[in-house]
């Protein structure tokens, strides 16, 4: 079954990791994928063909099409011939529908939505269209794949069908993310902090709806009580060149006890070294990846509710409300003054639970089911 994936872009973000993720384990025996990005090809591109999977970009610019990557991505749909178009985000899924209309076939068109509507006046104008779009062009697709269930209750609530719609949530490569005493150690050691040292992370791009603010000034909070604790904080922009941070940082005084290491790229060598996984976001989130993947390397995770957040976590960990620091230092005050035995516990517990329901074997599985029952 030869299906197009049509991708907003390839940068870093749990949406396209999933998508790598789901890449790597498809059953290339059954199905041979392609994938178009609207953009470039940003960081997964290459790491996509070294698959063996083609990869093709349009080059538009963000909220730019322009008529001659339009034409590209007609072209490459007519030359790829897929029985399936499988859209990735918002833009993606519109694409998808746009460019199946354009092409002149009846191709099966699926949609695959990453995001929750938590706070939707906070999202950009253009996309606030593209999903107030979607609730009437829904009931045209072949099915409407959300990786959240409290995502697919809001996005029909505002008019996204109901018929045709399912689960799947983000998988976990449970082989690749798992506890490991030497990462833990390696990784103190680039930080120059000891193993009794209390270390939070935070594994998220520089956005407004990841509310770094929020997290910083809950790190004021606990730091008052637990000076000792250090936080470190990863993703694209999230470095000492972005002003916003550093000035804030240097506002409330915690310069020496935050890290501020940039986009990286060895994830799975860095999230067995926390001891807490931390999610300060204020809307957007569906399903975010890093939760599952330091729950599979038995990191409590303390985050905000927004998406299915708090339903990842269950009672491994602990789900706070939004834009409240407070509240987040009172979570990571819980997880801190736990007993080591009651600690463990919880690590084990929260990888148990990855393993259970969200090993990324049986989520690709689902996604093979659907692409079978869809085509067929």
């Amino acid at each position: 079954m030869k299906i197009v994936y049509l991708t907003t872009g390839l940068n870093m973000g749990g949406a396209e990791v999933m998508l790598y993720n789901l890449l790597s384990k498809i059953d290339r025996d059954l199905f041979e994928p392609t994938i178009i990005s609207l953009m470039d090809k940003g960081v997964f591109g290459e790491q996509i063909e070294q698959l063996g999977i083609p990869v093709h970009s349009a080059g538009m610019l963000v909220g730019k099409p322009s008529l001659a990557s339009v034409k590209k991505v007609v072209g490459l749909i007519k030359q790829a011939e897929p029985d399936l178009i499988q859209g990735w985000m918002y833009h993606g899924n519109l694409a998808a529908q746009f460019f199946n209309f354009v092409s002149g076939k009846k191709t099966p068109v699926l949609w695959s939505i990453h995001h929750s509507l938590h706070d939707l006046p906070s999202e950009k104008p253009l996309t606030q269209g593209i999903i107030r779009f979607g609730s009437w062009s829904s009931k045209y697709v072949s099915k409407v794949a959300y990786v959240s269930e409290k995502s697919q209750g809001q996005h029909q609530k505002i008019g996204y069908d109901r018929e045709n719609s399912c689960v799947v949530p983000n998988g976990f490569d449970i082989s690749k993310f798992q506890p490991s005493a030497e990462i833990r150690q390696k990784f103190r050691q680039e930080l120059g902090i000891s193993d009794d040292t209390f270390l939070i992370g935070s594994l998220a791009r520089y956005h407004p709806m990841k509310d770094h603010a929020n997290l910083l000034k809950a790190a004021k909070v606990l730091l008052a009580e637990y000076p000792d604790t250090k936080f470190v904080l990863i993703g694209t922009n999230v470095d000492s060149e972005n002003s916003a941070l550093t000035d804030l940082i240097a506002e409330l005084d915690i310069s020496k006890s935050v890290y501020l290491l940039g986009q990286r790229r060895d994830i799975p060598q860095i999230t067995p070294a926390l001891d807490i996984l931390t999610s300060s976001s204020a809307f957007g989130e569906a399903f975010p990846l890093v939760i599952g993947e330091a729950m599979a390397c038995g990191i409590p995770c303390v985050v905000t509710d927004i998406g299915d957040s708090g339903w990842i976590v269950g009672d491994t960990g602990k789900a706070v409300p939004p834009k409240d620091p407070n509240a987040l230092a009172q979570g990571w005050k819980e997880i801190i003054n736990l007993e080591p035995d009651a600690r463990a516990e919880k690590s084990q517990a929260a990888r148990n639970r990855i393993v259970e329901k969200f090993a990324l074997d049986s989520i690709v599985k689902e996604y093979e089911h659907i692409y079978q029952s869809v085509v067929n």
